[in-house]
């Protein structure tokens, strides 16, 4: 997980109606994450042939909604990249996501303490890539500390062009986290994710780990006015 920090106003424009962003001591993030899904369920209960594993790239980013006394802390997605053309039709029709598909491969290789992970797609024909390699034991992060702000965002919201959003739960257990010893991004991808953020990512991150991951559960989203 590559995370930068960016100027609000870069975010505004995707910011769905009735959520607001979410910051970290005053300060705002986008993320670029590539991960594997394993053993993959259609609403958690229908497996698709052929299509159970496979690569994921997305952009993120955070926001937060106000739901009665609950403080929802949510994830907004401004591009998801995955390999099979059926997975980004279901997904933006499931959950109204902005799906793209691409020839991606990836590279996940453990030395002793060490991983090196490695995911790659095609923009306009040409390879981009975020890679990351880890030093030390995975751990729960530190109460308080960035990564925990990251990795505990346990609601996603996509905005609808008939207004309002799509809201949906995610469920899963507090990852652990791994350091980066080295991490980053290569190529240029500004025609997926708009120049100003396709600037972003090709700086070097404000910070950079890699979660351990775990079984996850997406719930059917609800729409909020």
């Amino acid at each position: 997980m590559l995370n930068y920090e960016v100027e609000p106003s870069l975010l505004n424009p995707y910011v769905p109606r009735g959520t607001s962003l979410d910051s970290f001591n005053g300060r705002t993030y986008i993320s670029l994450v590539g991960f594997r899904f394993c053993r993959t369920r259609l609403l958690g209960r229908f497996p698709v042939p052929f299509h159970a594993n496979f690569d994921e790239v997305n952009l993120r980013f955070y926001v937060r909604r106000k739901a009665g006394s609950d403080d929802r802390r949510g994830v907004v997605f401004i591009a998801e990249v995955v390999p099979r053309r059926a997975i980004a039709t279901t997904a933006r029709l499931v959950y109204g996501e902005n799906y793209r598909y691409s020839l991606m491969k990836h590279r996940i290789e453990t030395e002793g303490l060490s991983k090196t992970a490695a995911y790659q797609w095609q923009v306009d024909g040409r390879w981009c890539k975020i890679s990351a390699q880890t030093v030390g034991p995975p751990k729960h992060p530190g109460r308080g500390s960035l990564e925990q702000f990251i990795t505990e965002h346990y609601w996603g919201s996509s905005g609808q062009r008939s207004g309002g959003c799509l809201e949906y739960h995610v469920s899963h257990v507090p990852w652990q986290v791994c350091a980066a010893a080295t991490a980053g991004f290569e190529g240029d991808a500004s025609s997926l994710y708009g120049h100003q953020l396709g600037t972003v990512v090709q700086r070097r991150p404000d910070c950079a780990f890699v979660a351990d991951g775990s079984p996850v559960i997406v719930f059917r989203g609800d729409r909020v006015q």
